[in-house]
């Protein structure tokens, strides 16, 4: 291949996208610096956000990696089973976007919350946010929140546009209980009404549980 002629190309779709005033990120996704202490910059109130999240983050959130950062990430890592070396690498990123969220995702999972399960008991709402968590940590689904939540056909809400509707503050205190483990699922990764499901499929999965209206499955 020639590397001259690939880099040529590249050089006229980027200039093609900024013509059309098309993000960047459509195409390539930039990957999350390394970060240790002394770093700044964006991905640093990330890291420290998803830390935040599962309850290792205590302190505010800034743009500055510094000491609580690092005893919160070392701590995170160590019960992880990660080297707990201290430094944001390849391996603790990864591990990091598969257990917890930024701030954009936890309004995407606080909006598909509020879409699907608005008028559930609490738990019930908790618990669409955990299959949402469990299919993020899941192999068969897509890696991240938001390739989750809008897989086509995934969820109904967002097919009829519900998902638009504005969450309220119950929707985002159980986005937030969902992102930090609380599953009262037992580990589901669909759900449905039985009182209008007609898929065979999904009748055939076997079930974790039953909470307001949904029925929760494996």
């Amino acid at each position: 291949m020639n590397i001259k002629f690939v880099q040529h190309s590249m050089a006229i779709i980027l200039v093609f996208m900024l013509a059309l005033g098309l993000p960047l990120q459509t195409a390539q996704a930039a990957s999350p610096a390394t970060l240790k202490v002394g770093s700044t910059g964006v991905d640093v109130p990330d890291l420290q956000y998803r830390l935040k999240t599962l309850g290792y983050f205590k302190s505010d959130i800034t743009t500055y990696f510094g000491t609580t950062t690092l005893e919160s990430l070392t701590r995170f890592q160590k019960d992880y089973g990660i080297e707990a070396d201290g430094i944001a690498g390849s391996q603790t990123w990864a591990t990091l976007q598969k257990v917890s969220v930024n701030q954009k995702e936890l309004d995407l999972l606080a909006r598909i919350i509020y879409a699907e399960s608005r008028g559930e008991p609490y738990k019930g709402q908790v618990a669409v946010g955990a299959v949402v968590m469990n299919r993020l940590a899941s192999s068969s689904f897509p890696n991240t929140v938001k390739g989750v939540i809008e897989q086509p056909q995934a969820f109904t809400a967002v097919d009829d546009g519900q998902y638009q509707l504005k969450p309220d503050a119950t929707a985002y205190k159980a986005a937030l209980d969902a992102a930090r483990g609380y599953d009262p699922t037992n580990g589901a990764l669909y759900y449905f009404n039985p009182e209008t499901a007609t898929s065979d499929w999904i009748w055939s999965r076997k079930q974790t549980g039953k909470i307001g209206r949904h029925i929760f499955a494996v």
